[in-house]
């Protein structure tokens, strides 16, 4: 059998799967092209595709079909989630700021960069709950998953953690004084080239979190990049 897949948003994790692959299979990625309507729930595709072909050469039709699923929160517009945090009074912070209220007013770094980037290294006292994590299983969309991001030189590619928010809770309450951070940061600065200022991971979990109810909320600009530069205290391994 051969199967296409849009692959498009694959980055942002907005497809599940719905394929049910009995056999061995190959993997390959195309460059765009535009699938055949095989069977009742066949689709087109517009982007990057993902070839699985039987191993014995043998095609069919396509069996199912990859759909989109209603969006989770953080796959909502970022005009949205900025104009959210806006209302919500979360503001950014310089990190020497960051710094300050850390060490006087009992501010909590949450780090929410993948587990590895955080053991690398991170501020001192720093919590870490990653937002995106490895992709950590083996269906056959999984697999499809791997290749696309290997096709772009990717080998370690992530999905939304389903249970962020979840792990937060179970480290800080819901009356915690929380900086988030990431490596780059972003910005809700409006600049000429970016008026709506600058999406990140960090954001996306301060969009999360306050809509979950958190309520001292400061985000890090720069991100732990900028926080690295500025030479100021980091430690590494777990927290």
């Amino acid at each position: 059998m051969i199967i296409e897949i849009d692959l498009v948003m694959l980055t942002t994790a907005v497809y599940q799967p719905c394929l049910f692959l009995s056999c061995p299979y190959n993997l390959s990625v195309s460059k765009p092209c535009m699938a055949s309507k095989f069977a009742s729930n066949a689709f087109y595709t517009s982007g990057l595709c993902l070839t699985v072909k039987r191993r014995s050469g043998h095609l069919s039709t396509v069996i199912s079909a990859a759909t989109k699923t209603a969006k989770t929160a953080a796959d909502e517009e970022w005009k949205i989630k900025r104009q959210f945090l806006l209302n919500k009074k979360v503001r950014s912070v310089e990190v020497n700021e960051a710094f300050r209220l850390q060490k006087e007013n009992g501010y909590v770094i949450l780090d929410v960069r993948r587990e590895g980037e955080y053991k690398d290294y991170h501020p001192e006292g720093a919590i870490n709950v990653e937002i995106y994590r490895l992709i950590k299983d083996w269906t056959a969309w999984d697999i499809a998953r791997r290749a696309a991001f290997a096709f772009f030189g990717i080998f370690a590619g992530t999905e939304e953690n389903p249970q962020f928010v979840e792990d937060v809770r179970s480290k800080l309450a819901k009356n915690s004084k929380i900086i988030v951070a990431c490596s780059a940061g972003g910005t809700m600065k409006p600049t000429p080239n970016l008026p709506e200022g600058q999406q990140s991971r960090s954001l996306i979990a301060a969009y999360l979190l306050a809509l979950d109810g958190y309520t001292t909320l400061l985000h890090l600009e720069g991100g732990l990049y900028a926080w690295n530069k500025a030479g100021l205290p980091v430690e590494d391994g777990e927290d």
